[in-house]
């Protein structure tokens, strides 16, 4: 059976690897090595003038990461991927190799708090100036093209107000003007969501979240065509150095095996806890991309697979009394996190998003009453036991 014809779920676990060339192993090798020798100095020349394939040193390339990013081009549908020692790495790395000084950005409304300030540092220092956008129509993103344009940067959902984009509208817009289109696809892992498939150039993701699974590796990935790929991978990732490493690669091989089944997991709970938030006489409103009264549902049933696992609500009351509900919880941590085991929950406006200004955050909708819940793989019913008697705090 060749790739393509298989489901998501047979690749995650089969995908990247072959048993044959690592003495049969079932498990990847963990090559935690920071150099690769020669059989001579004439191979070693042919090595590093690329006329020969093969390794040369780790922060080059690695067979173990190498597995993981041959895994994750396929889970994504793109041509390659490219590993990275954190999220933040990955999305600097991406947005250094698309743009120049004095080029332009243009960013979905509401974006993660350490992009807003890596916009802020490119913009101080290079003139590379960004504009954010709703993007809820094609004459909102044409107003903001310039011709110093160089790409889109979109998160759907965006964090932390569970708003969507519709990348297809994004990307029609984008190819009439003959610009990259990037997305930011953590929240949805590519097991609901797959931005490259709906016609964008480039994916991300913090790896560290769902890709992982269990809150123990820092990392990021991108994934797109194969010569934007290999021209990064040989400039902006080899010369700033943000490179995975081989032990973190293999955890995070380890932790994509159970990616569809986690995440059918969080999306079921994520379900059940909408629906008991939505009704407690504490929270005001909530936001998830599942519910069908959500304003951007349709676009969820158009391009994700579920509601994902992220939900965001605010309560009734004070940014205190947000922060007392978060203080009475037990079996919710609190957290900064997504997509692990356990559930996590925190306050945007004063711990992810708190880096950006007040007014700017408000304009983003991240009010002091925000509060974000990472849905864990717990019982939902105890989850709910423990969010019910912390908002009744605050009664």
């Amino acid at each position: 059976m060749k790739h393509g014809t298989r489901k998501i779920e047979t690749e995650v676990i089969h995908s990247g690897y072959n048993v044959d060339h690592h003495l049969g192993s079932l498990s990847m090798p963990i090559f935690q090595t920071s150099t690769f020798t020669f059989r001579n100095a004439e191979q070693g020349e042919m090595r590093f003038k690329g006329e020969e394939e093969g390794y040369v040193y780790s922060r080059l390339g690695n067979p173990t990461v190498r597995s993981l990013e041959e895994k994750m081009a396929i889970m994504e549908a793109g041509e390659a991927a490219l590993a990275f020692s954190s999220g933040m790495a990955a999305v600097s790395a991406t947005l250094i190799s698309l743009t120049k000084a004095n080029d332009h950005i243009i960013c979905s409304q509401g974006i993660y708090g350490c992009t807003f300030g890596l916009l802020q540092l490119m913009e101080e220092k290079y003139n590379i100036t960004h504009d954010f956008c709703a993007m809820e129509t094609e004459e909102q993103l044409r107003a903001l093209i310039k011709p110093e344009t160089a790409c889109i940067y979109v998160e759907t959902p965006i964090n932390p107000t569970m708003k969507l984009v519709d990348l297809s509208l994004v990307v029609k817009v984008a190819n009439e003007y003959g610009l990259q289109v990037v997305v930011d696809n953590t929240f949805s892992s590519p097991y609901l969501q797959q931005p490259l498939v709906l016609g964008c150039d480039i994916v991300l993701h913090s790896a560290t979240k769902y890709i992982c699974g269990h809150g123990d590796v820092i990392a990021g990935v991108v994934v797109g065509k194969k010569d934007f790929i290999e021209n990064m991978a040989m400039t902006t990732q080899k010369d700033i150095g943000g490179v995975l490493a081989p032990f973190d690669a293999w955890l995070l091989l380890r932790g994509l095996k159970t990616l569809p089944v986690r995440m059918d997991r969080h999306c079921e709970n994520a379900e059940r806890l909408f629906q008991k938030l939505n009704m407690h006489p504490s929270v005001e409103r909530v936001y998830y991309p599942g519910n069908v009264q959500h304003p951007d549902y349709p676009i969820m049933a158009k391009q994700m697979k579920k509601g994902g696992g992220l939900i965001s609500f605010e309560i009734k009351g004070s940014k205190q009394d947000a922060q007392r509900v978060l203080n009475a919880l037990d079996l919710v941590k609190i957290a900064v996190s997504l997509g692990d085991a356990e559930t996590l929950i925190q306050h945007p406006a004063t711990m992810t998003h708190s880096v950006i200004p007040a007014q700017e955050r408000v304009e983003m909708g991240i009010t002091d009453q925000l509060i974000r819940l990472s849905v864990g793989l717990e019982a939902w019913e105890d989850i709910w036991e423990d969010l019910s008697q912390a908002l009744d705090t605050i009664l």
